[in-house]
């Protein structure tokens, strides 16, 4: 398989690979415009001495001639580097001073002068051509060896392109040194996450999470402590699960194992019945429990991706006291509702809003025991809120009663005397109503008689 790159790798070649071609594209760009620039400077000059000479032409009885003599001539076309050369040519052709054979390409029409490059007795040269019209029609060629200019391009490529090379090798060992520097907390977290133990959670240490160069390595050192945060609470939350079924299924599973020891030990079957009876509520508490249980794990890891919905809270509590006809009716309770006909939308989850109804009920059913036991579930808005309410006519609590039973495995002074549940109903509702964003509490009920349980929307 093939090795990937380093961060500091790429990143270096990300950096430093269009900087070397901008570089690169800068320099030949400044190098042409100076090339340019020397060459109008050299082209100029040259057009000079073509002028110079043309001035010097004459007309005399003969015809036209060069008024310049040859020590004149050299004088004028003198060139401490260069060879000179020139000519002045006839419109027919014909040479009337200078070097023959010097030949140019030809003018186009309408064209004073123009420049060419040409070769000249095996050597190259640069030339100018002059079309002149006074005293008469002529051309004027003057032509010079580019030593000059080759030399002027060497040194503007030296002394252009040699520094910033230096500065260019500079700059990337500089990045170099950068870039690494800026990277070592990265390199400390990483080794960090690796010597981390299996069932090490703790969170990384400060130096490497609020000690980073940048603010990135630093929040990824965040990210990875809450990250780290998250699973202890997941790994705490699972491992409490585990203890509490441990715990609290033992005491039923070994009544259970008790009564189908002794319903085997006897023949008589009224202690059949009687044990098989006694074996199917310990199943039911058993059941009910690991619901509570199950419930209450749900609520400690619910807030990780719990998203909430509208949802019309009179129809899930309609639903809700539907299941629960056939179990009131059993134990003679008279349920009702109150308000469940009009919809009414609250920003919720389904099943943490099903959860609480469902222990709301069953803790109504199981302690609100009065001599006509009533229990109404109600639904209704009260300003800008909306209240969901469970009451009882039962015999309530005291303040301290309903701030003790919100807590887990607190159960209450008809909890104990029935031997009935885990103290978790209540815990469980608070926690889903806390994760809903709602206020939970026991409350006395309306007519004084009772409790009535209330989780509010606003």
């Amino acid at each position: 398989m093939m090795l990937k790159q380093s961060l500091r790798s790429r990143v270096i070649k990300h950096v430093v690979l269009p900087l070397v071609v901008l570089w690169a594209l800068g320099t030949t760009v400044a190098l042409g415009v100076a090339n340019y620039f020397a060459g109008q400077a050299f082209d100029r000059s040259l057009l000079d001495d073509a002028y110079a000479v043309a001035a010097n032409v004459r007309m005399d009885s003969t015809g036209p001639v060069l008024n310049l003599s040859p020590p004149e001539m050299s004088a004028l076309l003198f060139d401490q580097t260069e060879s000179m050369y020139f000519a002045v040519l006839l419109p027919s052709g014909a040479l009337l001073a200078g070097h023959a054979g010097l030949r140019p390409p030809p003018l186009p029409k309408e064209t004073a002068f123009g420049f060419a490059d040409i070769n000249f007795q095996n050597r190259a040269l640069h030339s100018v051509s002059l079309h002149r019209y006074e005293p008469t029609e002529f051309t004027v060629v003057v032509a010079q060896t580019t030593a000059a200019r080759s030399r002027l391009l060497q040194r503007m490529l030296t002394y252009a392109v040699v520094p910033q090379v230096l500065l260019l090798a500079f700059l990337v060992w500089w990045l170099r040194r950068v870039i690494q520097r800026d990277l070592l907390p990265l390199a400390e977290l990483q080794r960090a996450v690796d010597q981390k133990g299996v069932r090490d959670l703790s969170p990384m240490p400060l130096s490497v999470t609020t000690g980073a160069s940048t603010r990135d390595v630093q929040r990824l050192g965040t990210a990875v402590n809450a990250m780290l945060q998250r699973l202890s609470e997941s790994i705490t939350a699972q491992r409490e699960f585990a203890g509490n079924v441990a715990h609290e299924l033992r005491t039923p599973l070994a009544g259970i194992r008790a009564q189908a020891d002794y319903a085997l030990a006897n023949s008589d079957p009224a202690v059949w019945r009687e044990q098989l009876q006694g074996i199917a509520r310990g199943q039911q508490r058993a059941s009910h429990m690991v619901e509570q249980l199950l419930g209450l794990a749900l609520a400690d890891e619910a807030h990780a991706s719990l998203q909430l919905v509208p949802i019309a809270i009179n129809e899930v509590a309609r639903d809700v006291l539907l299941r629960y006809m056939s179990k009131a009716d059993a134990a003679g309770v008279d349920l009702g509702g109150d308000g469940l006909d009009e919809r009414v939308v609250v920003q919720a989850d389904a099943a943490l809003l099903e959860g609480m109804l469902v222990n709301l009920l069953d803790n109504a059913l199981r302690y609100g025991v009065a001599v006509k036991p009533q229990v109404t579930v109600g639904v209704r808005h009260i300003g800008g809120a909306v209240r969901l309410s469970v009451t009882d006519n039962g015999p309530g609590l005291t303040q301290a009663e309903a701030d003790q039973l919100s807590q887990r495995w607190a159960l209450g002074a008809a909890g104990q005397r029935l031997g009935e549940g885990a103290g978790l109903g209540l815990a469980i509702v608070s926690r889903y109503a806390e994760l809903l964003g709602a206020r939970f509490n026991l409350e006395t009920a309306p007519s004084g008689q009772g409790l009535c349980a209330v989780v509010t929307f606003t």
